[in-house]
């Protein structure tokens, strides 16, 4: 795992969690139910990292899934084991020390809208290929970015509001398909499936990967 200087990253409370469904699990959660449900066997083990408040955690644990949910935050832990009791949390990040959670357990990791908040972003593709079963699925998911879109923002002069530069624990990172993609394959990942989600076609909200670890990596 790379290097990261600890002082570089967010507060863990820079946001703080509510047991309140987040704006983007309306357009999020259906499609990794679906995509979780395709890749995973029934009743298999999801590792969800980034779990925040736990919604998407709930909604796995519903659909037969067993959980196990981490997330820095102390107020997205505490409201996590209230919403999903079964699941099994751990308040750590991707830069932490995660031996406690057994390595290559999991059928499937799951991310969802964490990577473009971190620093060093293969630090979590390569938490998720050491927890993933050989052969198992990656399923991560960051605000889309393509030309279409881009274009649209700078037409509207909306950057400013994008980025949201004065927002404590905000989005440092924006990718596109490929340079995701890239990440994914650089780590020995190999991409499977991508699904575009939110608004209309490449103007997408968010873009979903699906990448699968070598049988025997």
């Amino acid at each position: 795992m790379p290097s990261v200087d600890r002082e570089l990253n967010v507060p863990s409370e820079a946001r703080q969690y509510t047991s309140e469904r987040q704006g983007s699990h309306s357009y999020l959660s259906g499609p990794i139910r679906e995509l979780c449900a395709r890749n995973a066997p029934a009743g298999g083990r999801v590792l969800d990292l980034g779990c925040g408040n736990g919604w998407l955690a709930r909604e796995l644990d519903e659909f037969g899934f067993e959980v196990t949910g981490v997330e820095p935050s102390e107020s997205g832990i505490r409201c996590a084991r209230q919403l999903v009791p079964r699941a099994s949390f751990h308040q750590l990040g991707v830069y932490d020390d995660l031996s406690d959670i057994p390595d290559e357990g999991y059928d499937a990791v799951l991310s969802a809208e964490v990577i473009e908040h971190l620093f060093a972003p293969r630090a979590l593709i390569e938490v998720a290929r050491n927890k993933l079963k050989p052969g198992g699925t990656f399923i991560v998911t960051t605000p889309y970015h393509g030309f279409a879109k881009n274009l649209a923002i700078s037409l509207w002069n909306g950057w400013d509001r994008h980025h949201q530069p004065g927002h404590d624990g905000g989005h440092i990172k924006f990718f596109s398909m490929q340079t995701l993609q890239g990440l994914l394959e650089e780590r020995g990942f190999k991409v499977i499936d991508f699904v575009g989600v939110g608004r209309v076609p490449w103007l997408w909200k968010s873009m979903i990967l699906v990448a699968r670890k070598a049988p025997h990596g």
